[in-house]
């Protein structure tokens, strides 16, 4: 009697794969447990057999299961299963379908193909021991048909008897009146609540508007008067008379070209910036007073010329600080 099927089935419990060698190879793939709607079953999870003809080397694992089971030696092990087989092949060359205990049927299809049907009887996955399927009832919602049930008869009474309120049974219920009360006091302290984070947003909104309004007139003062070529000059032959009474005009322009070194709210800080900046070699570093902003300005030089106060600009903005910016504004 030759019991291979057997130790087949056996090995799936165990193993992944399991080769007959000269026939093929059993495969299994574990599967989820399942529910069907339509009938209402409920299957626990299981390993799925599939049969592989192109696997047929040895690799040893049904020959030491045999040899071992059998007390046989190894050799006698290969044998015995090439004898199983042979006799396999026939028989489904003879156009038989052949049952595997356990497994599956094997048989020819038209082609002249092997084809494999695994059977559904055994459950190989080992953590699924001891579970079977079964089939649950529909639920009927209970609760909801007696729900919609309640509804109708409500319903019925409403129509059949209305429900009218007098001023004695208002009078009967003065819970009423304090919650009515309570509504009017948490009505008032939101009102009063979001009037002060309304407040609050406003004192933010005008601090970021400040503070925007002061960044904007930099940007202006920047783009304005910062130009990358000063203006070509202009040689002018003048008398001696002319002359002299340009020079004594120039001498009453005043300067208004600032170089701007920093603004400081505190006036503290700005003497601190004066002292730095005199002690680096700006010895005209200067505060000109407050801004609209109400910010202590300090000055790196002031010029009464614009093309000296826009080189003195790029130099000190290459050398000092690319925050410099110029002012026009006559003190």
């Amino acid at each position: 009697m030759n019991n291979t099927a057997t130790y087949i089935s056996e090995l799936l419990y165990r193993y992944e794969c399991v080769i007959l060698p000269g026939f093929g190879a059993f495969l299994t793939r574990r599967q989820s447990a399942t529910i069907e709607e339509a009938t209402h079953s409920f299957y626990p999870p299981k390993k799925l057999i599939s049969f592989n003809s192109q696997l047929k080397n040895n690799d040893g694992l049904l020959a030491n299961y045999i040899a071992a089971a059998e007390n046989i030696s190894y050799t006698d092990a290969v044998a015995k299963i090439q004898r199983y087989v042979l006799s396999l092949k026939e028989q489904i060359g003879q156009g038989k379908r052949i049952t595997l205990d356990k497994i599956g049927s094997f048989y020819s299809s038209v082609e002249d193909t092997l084809q494999f049907e695994p059977l559904d009887d055994v459950n190989y996955l080992s953590e699924a021991f001891g579970l079977s399927s079964f089939v649950s009832p529909a639920i009927k919602r209970e609760v909801e048909i007696t729900r919609e049930v309640y509804k109708e008869e409500v319903e019925a009474i409403e129509e059949a008897i209305p429900l009218t309120f007098t001023p004695e049974k208002r009078r009967e219920q003065p819970y009423l009146q304090y919650a009515a009360i309570a509504v009017v006091v948490l009505g008032l302290g939101g009102f009063f609540g979001l009037n002060q984070v309304s407040n609050q947003n406003i004192t933010y909104n005008d601090t970021q508007n400040n503070e925007a309004d002061i960044e904007v007139k930099h940007r202006i003062q920047e783009a304005t008067f910062e130009i990358s070529n000063p203006l070509p000059a202009i040689n002018l032959v003048v008398s001696k008379e002319e002359s002299l009474k340009n020079s004594t005009t120039s001498e009453s322009i005043s300067e208004k070209y600032h170089i701007i070194a920093g603004a400081f709210r505190i006036a503290s800080n700005a003497d601190n910036k004066v002292q730095k900046l005199i002690s680096k070699g700006y010895d005209n570093a200067r505060l000109i007073g407050k801004n609209k902003y109400g910010l202590h300005q300090v000055v790196y030089q002031s010029y009464s010329n614009r093309i000296e106060a826009l080189q003195a600009l790029r130099k000190i903005k290459k050398e000092q600080s690319p925050k410099a910016w110029m002012l026009v504004q006559e003190l």
